[in-house]
């Protein structure tokens, strides 16, 4: 199964990390958070990504492409022209395509840019800024269980994000941005399948407006409630956050070994 993951947006309310770089590149404890939200799919066996490309994109695409002599000591020979790279001891199986999406695409009008890479089957979406402790393979399990056409997963942090009004199991309706602290959200995290290209309708569309308002009215929208850890690194203040937690050896998203 692919993992897509929305990589494109500018950033703007981070800008001290972004106007240097694209918010996934933004590091915790040394290494793009986009890594770390690799890794976590990583853990459960999930290595073929696909990564939609927008603001600032030739970055994302030098880091994979000169990963080892990024994560490597290595000897530079400019008398012969050779490089050679030590300890080159990364388990990371990844199979990465990188995608162009456009500048300001929108993140509905993202996914259906890269339609042709999915080949017509069941596949994983999440966010670049946010990392969680969710347990992919039960996800997973949940929503071919209940055979709806998406699955997002539900977390309860602070309350400034889309609030999902749930009835059991089933989002029955979905509001973006409603300041509810009280309220279940939308934590990325989705499991989808292929008809959902459908339900967008160009590069303005957002996912998170007609596609999934559409989808919870039809009853083809799924909440796998999360109760663990989950974390957006939307400002500044979360960034620092996250360092921190890494920084203490104990970041509750870590669920590999080094």
């Amino acid at each position: 199964m692919k993992v897509v993951i929305l990589a494109g947006g500018f950033g703007a309310r981070l800008s001290e990390e972004t106007q240097a770089m694209p918010k996934p590149m933004v590091e915790i404890g040394g290494k793009p958070i986009l890594w770390h939200i690799m890794e976590i799919y990583s853990t459960y066996g999930y290595n073929d990504f696909i990564i939609c490309l927008g603001y600032k994109g030739d970055i994302i695409k030098e880091y994979f492409s000169k990963y080892y002599i990024y994560n490597n000591d290595m000897t530079v020979n400019l008398k012969d022209n050779k490089i050679t790279l030590h300890n080159k001891n990364h388990p990371e199986e990844w199979n990465i395509t990188l995608v162009n999406t456009g500048l300001s695409t929108a993140t509905g009008g993202r996914i259906k840019k890269i339609e042709k890479y999915l080949n017509n089957e069941t596949f994983m979406l999440t966010y670049g800024d946010g990392v969680s402790n969710v347990n992919i393979k039960e996800l997973i399990e949940f929503h071919k269980k209940h055979k709806k056409l998406a699955t997002l997963t539900a977390v309860h942090p602070e309350g400034r994000f889309g609030a999902l009004q749930l009835e059991g199991d089933k989002v029955v309706n979905f509001a973006e941005k409603r300041d509810n602290e009280l309220a279940w959200i939308n934590g990325g995290f989705f499991v989808l399948e292929p008809k959902i290209i459908e339900y967008i309708i160009g590069d303005e569309t957002m996912w998170e407006k007609e596609p999934l308002e559409k989808l919870s009215k039809e009853g083809q929208l799924m909440a796998y409630m999360h109760h663990g850890f989950w974390k957006c690194m939307d400002k500044l203040y979360d960034k620092l956050e996250l360092e921190k937690m890494w920084n203490s050896g104990k970041a509750p998203w870590k669920i590999w070994n080094d």
